[in-house]
């Protein structure tokens, strides 16, 4: 059964552009289903903005999750049919909360989807063991041909008295 998204995001300063994800709302039509799920980290908004208001973003997010719950704390728009609830929940605005464009998947499960996607776009990745190292190859320069290149062998290290220093004036 198809189904369609959108990630729910906090614009702490919509003049900068800035956004944390911080869950996920889904309709699927065929199954008649509506729901939202949604996961504020509130030291990732802190880190993104340190003066931000959580109190009035948690109180948006609430209204929010009211409204797809279809909860009469989402004022009237909650009464309204889940289509017409999601379509004005996803409408594009420029306000705290706002929505990715709307996306479109499969799943016969939307309860699980729902789910899904929010470890996908919304919790931080979790990383299983270190991550091996990277080592780019050298790539040669133009005219490296005509130029001897040293290895690290035949550079010696440098002290920290030898390095340069750099002021902030």
């Amino acid at each position: 059964m198809w189904y369609s998204y959108a990630v729910i995001r906090v614009v702490p300063r919509v003049e900068r552009g800035e956004l944390l994800n911080v869950g996920v709302v889904l309709f699927a039509r065929e199954q008649e289903f509506l729901g939202a799920r949604i996961e504020l980290d509130r030291a990732r908004l802190r880190a993104l903005a340190p003066d931000v208001d959580l109190e009035v973003i948690e109180r948006h997010l609430r209204t929010f999750q009211a409204i797809s719950d279809g909860l009469p704390d989402g004022g009237p728009v909650a009464a309204l049919p889940a289509s017409e609830r999601f379509h004005w929940l996803v409408a594009p605005r420029s306000t705290i909360i706002q929505t990715s464009p709307v996306h479109v998947g499969r799943s016969a499960e939307p309860r699980q989807a729902l789910e899904d996607l929010l470890a996908e776009f919304v919790r931080p990745p979790v990383r299983a063991g270190p991550r091996p190292s990277v080592r780019a190859e050298p790539r040669p320069s133009v005219g490296a041909e005509e130029r001897p290149s040293a290895s690290a062998e035949e550079c010696p290290p440098v002290s920290a008295e030898e390095r340069p220093s750099v002021r902030a004036e």
